[in-house]
């Protein structure tokens, strides 16, 4: 139903907090739009509705994690492989952050991410997985035991920094990188504070921490006080003490 016939249409319409006029008001009322049978459903794929989806995954989010202990998120590849020395040094590593009493948080996928929930779950520990909708990727895998499943990135990438006091960063390729930067970058702006990321595994991150020296900061780009934001270290007792020294639990 648009404007009865013989009525001029309005030069000015309010929708809600949007302002319409001229030649973009819309025929009919929201409350019309939404009690009206007919028509396609073309609407469920449109931008405003999009929102609330993403609105609901906040809140699920939130709703799903607001009770966790303090926590550590592990990052690394989906690629390691279960008889690799990363895997092994993944569930040591999720296997020391129980121990020194924190939740474990991952991207609940294979490889990197199962390794430290493995840990987690050994330990007896909290053991989360925060996975994403990808055509490839599988489900969450079997040693989360708090689980969440996200369309959005962004939307995930709040919940791996909302709930988590510090990041461990095993070997990894784009995916961890981005939620690596992610992280430093937060950091840097004090956008969060208090936040320890440590690489683990020295040989693998030598070439990007040298390429941040030798080329980012040296060409201006970042400071040397910039290079202070992550700690790089081999060892799990080290990695464990460096990203929680500063968490009060």
């Amino acid at each position: 139903m648009g404007i009865p016939e013989g009525v001029a249409k309005p030069e000015e319409q309010r929708l809600g907090p949007v302002l319409r006029r001229r030649d973009q008001v819309q025929p009919g009322t929201t409350d019309q739009r939404l009690l009206d049978t007919e028509g396609d459903s073309e609407w469920v794929h449109t931008d405003p509705w999009r929102v609330m989806r993403i609105q609901s995954e906040f809140v699920e989010g939130f709703g799903a994690l607001a009770e966790l202990p303090s926590a550590i998120s592990v990052f690394g590849s989906a690629r390691t492989k279960p008889d690799s020395p990363e895997y092994e040094a993944g569930v040591r590593i999720g296997r020391a952050l129980v121990e020194a009493g924190f939740a474990v948080i991952t991207g609940g996928g294979p490889g990197a991410m199962e390794a430290a929930n493995k840990g987690a779950r050994e330990a007896k520990g909290v053991s989360v997985g925060l996975g994403i909708e990808l055509p490839f990727e599988q489900g969450l895998n079997q040693h989360v035991d708090i689980g969440v499943n996200f369309r959005y990135f962004f939307v995930r990438k709040t919940m791996f920094v909302k709930y988590a006091q510090g990041f461990v960063v095993l070997p990894g390729g784009l995916g961890t990188l981005d939620e690596l930067f992610e992280a430093l970058t937060l950091v840097q702006t004090r956008k969060v504070t208090r936040f320890p990321i440590v690489l683990f595994g020295s040989a693998y991150w030598k070439g990007l921490v040298d390429w941040l020296k030798d080329t980012v900061v040296a060409g201006g780009k970042a400071s040397e006080q910039d290079l202070l934001l992550f700690h790089v270290t081999d060892d799990v007792e080290e990695a464990v003490a460096l990203v929680t020294k500063e968490v009060s639990r």
